[in-house]
């Protein structure tokens, strides 16, 4: 009897040994990593690189470079708005038409002018004035009568030279023809003083256009006068 006791509690003592042999033990990370061939340990929730999307090196897919810190952003160069030159030449075109009480200054020269150049004729239509720079021209229009007679006076005020001119459009498709202009030099000018006026030698009149024309910058004023 005492033999069939002591066997079986042999056996029971043998069977831990026959069960746990070398097999790892189950969830453990130690024992699972070492089965797959990783011989490193890392932190919880770290991984080893190039496993699982991480980076292979420091400062990828906007991983920091060192602790705490990000690769700087991208900066791009603007791109400069491309900016007119100012002219600083001798500029053309149309000058800027202001009413002539702004140039009230140059009247009692036009007065004065008119007095010893056209006598006995009388203005036709308003003063015209303008603001030039240099090179630029402002243009009156009228209509030239049959057997009338015409001058121009024009005073200016801080230009070098004014010229002027009586034009003739004969035809919109057609250029303009100069039928008279002045002969003098400065700052102030008269086209057909003295008794000169230019006469339409045309049985029949037409359009036509004084023109001023300037050397420098600043303000000038004309008049045209008809008998």
């Amino acid at each position: 009897m005492r033999l069939h006791v002591l066997i079986p509690a042999a056996l029971l003592g043998l069977a831990p040994l026959a069960c746990g042999g070398s097999d790892p033990e189950p969830n453990n990370p130690s024992q699972m990593q070492n089965q797959y061939g990783a011989s490193t340990q890392y932190p919880p929730g770290q991984y080893p690189p190039g496993q699982y999307g991480q980076p292979t090196q420091p400062g990828q897919y906007g991983q920091p470079t060192q602790p705490g810190q990000y690769p700087p952003p991208a900066t791009t160069t603007p791109t400069p708005t491309p900016t007119t030159p100012t002219a600083t030449g001798t500029s053309t075109g149309q000058a800027t038409p202001i009413a002539p009480a702004a140039v009230s200054a140059a009247t009692p020269i036009l007065t004065a002018m008119a007095a010893s150049e056209v006598q006995g004729m009388q203005p036709e239509g308003g003063a015209f004035a303008g603001q030039f720079q240099d090179g630029q021209t402002l243009e009156q229009p009228f209509n030239i009568q049959p057997g009338k007679c015409y001058s121009v006076i024009g005073v200016g005020l801080g230009v070098q030279e004014l010229n002027l001119q009586i034009v003739a459009q004969p035809a919109p498709m057609l250029p303009p023809v100069v039928l008279s202009q002045d002969n003098t030099t400065g700052p102030n000018a008269t086209l057909g003083g003295k008794g000169s006026c230019f006469k339409n030698p045309l049985p029949v009149g037409g359009p036509a256009k004084a023109v001023m024309t300037v050397r420098g910058s600043g303000l000038a004023v004309a008049q045209i006068y008809v008998k």
